[in-house]
């Protein structure tokens, strides 16, 4: 039995499983809450069971322990699922279907429809296992807690341009740090894995896309400084973001 209070108003929530949960609190949200009229029926039950599966830490710790880096690789697909299932969106519910698809199925100007996330969650896996996805776990303690997405530029349909350079380019599409370990360098621990291991994947640039400051959630594809930092230099400044490449591995 799950019994989750509705986020907005408070109204008790019950049902005897979280799918079932969904359509019990978007039939609530339908009948007393005007404000979420504008988002379809799956965002809003995303929303509502995100809530239910948010599970980890809101507040930064003061300090962390060491941080290391792994590939997710078959055997830490099930790590990578506890992170995004529990953790990685604790303090942006609304955004907790995502499971970093996004990039993948999103081409420029078009935004696909809303989709539930278990299916959501299983076509990121199936990436994954066919090669299409790639990117690397922090993890602190021995607990995932942070994520890059560092696929081919010719795996995204948002960032691949149809040229010879979208097998040879890794590129950097997002990062996800669960919240108690913000502001610990990182999404720099894992900047550094993406370049260190560049060369080794016959990558011969790593580009990235920092999102412009101001734009609805500049933050998750890092930031400027940071690529600056790192020896990225800018290649074309767009309309959203910029893209940012560093060519040498050394």
């Amino acid at each position: 039995m799950i019994s989750q209070p509705c986020f907005s108003c408070g109204a008790p929530l019950e049902a005897d499983d979280l799918t079932a949960y969904g359509r019990v609190a978007l039939a609530h949200a339908r009948a007393a809450h005007a404000d979420l009229a504008e988002h379809d029926d799956m965002a809003v039950r995303n929303d509502y069971e995100g809530r239910v599966r948010l599970t980890g830490g809101s507040d930064r710790l003061d300090t962390i322990g060491p941080v290391e880096v792994h590939p997710v690789t078959e055997d830490r697909l099930d790590d990578w699922l506890a992170f995004f299932d529990h953790d990685a969106q604790v303090t942006t519910p609304e955004e907790s279907a995502c499971y970093c698809l996004e990039p993948h199925e999103m081409a420029p100007g078009r935004q696909p429809p809303a989709r539930h996330w278990r299916e959501r969650r299983a076509d990121m896996i199936d990436l994954f296992r066919a090669g299409a996805a790639f990117g690397y776990l922090a993890y602190v303690d021995g607990r995932p807690v942070g994520w890059v997405s560092a696929a081919r530029r010719g795996d995204y349909a948002l960032f691949r341009r149809g040229d010879e350079r979208d097998g040879s380019t890794v590129g950097v599409a997002c990062f996800t740090i669960a919240p108690p370990y913000r502001g610990h360098g990182i999404a720099r621990a894992l900047l550094d894995r993406v370049i260190a291991d560049a060369a080794a994947r016959g990558a011969t640039g790593v580009e990235a896309y920092p999102l412009h400051d101001g734009i609805p959630g500049d933050g998750f594809r890092g930031g400027r400084p940071m690529y600056d930092a790192a020896g990225f230099s800018e290649v074309k400044v767009r309309r959203f973001d910029t893209v940012m490449r560093r060519d040498t591995f050394t």
